[in-house]
């Protein structure tokens, strides 16, 4: 007889039942990783194509913003990666998102990564920073070989 399927498991969710269940403290730094989500990026140009869909959909009331953190356990670092990646921000870095949301679900995501923080006994951290247009368009990339222009859009084409 086949087996029912599964309604999958909310990340935060997760992340609760992990702190009831009496998950105490990280494991040491550089531990061994087996085979989180960390390790798949998207090849460059993707997340170039990623991050100028998120800068030209505006709204007013959007807010565009990065999350950054340092979490050192594998699972608990596996539930943000798929909460932030099923709230819709794109990730730039292993451990960058970028995103553009509306306000509400701004606020939402910065308590819900603030309960993650507070779930049990760390030495981890999680940035929530929200940014202008502006910044984004003087962000330098350093290290990849890309074009900011592309990012940001700023090309200028001549025709002869």
């Amino acid at each position: 007889m086949p087996r029912k399927p599964r309604k999958p498991i909310d990340p935060l969710e997760a992340l609760r039942k992990l702190s009831q269940a009496g998950v105490k403290d990280s494991p040491p730094p550089n531990a061994a990783r087996h085979g989180d989500d960390d390790d798949q990026l998207l090849p460059i140009r993707q997340r170039v194509d990623k991050i100028l869909g998120i800068t030209d959909n505006k709204k007013t009331t959007d807010m565009l913003f990065f999350v950054m953190y340092d979490i050192e356990s594998n699972k608990v670092r596996g539930y943000v990666v798929k909460y932030l990646q099923r709230k819709g921000l794109h990730r730039v870095q292993k451990s960058i998102f970028l995103g553009r949301l509306d306000t509400a679900q701004y606020n939402e995501i910065r308590n819900d990564l603030a309960e993650v923080q507070q779930a049990y006994d760390n030495n981890d951290s999680i940035l929530v920073v929200p940014i202008s247009s502006d910044m984004l368009n003087a962000m330098k990339i350093i290290g990849q070989n890309i074009n900011i222009d592309l990012i940001t859009r700023n090309t200028s084409t001549l025709f002869f």
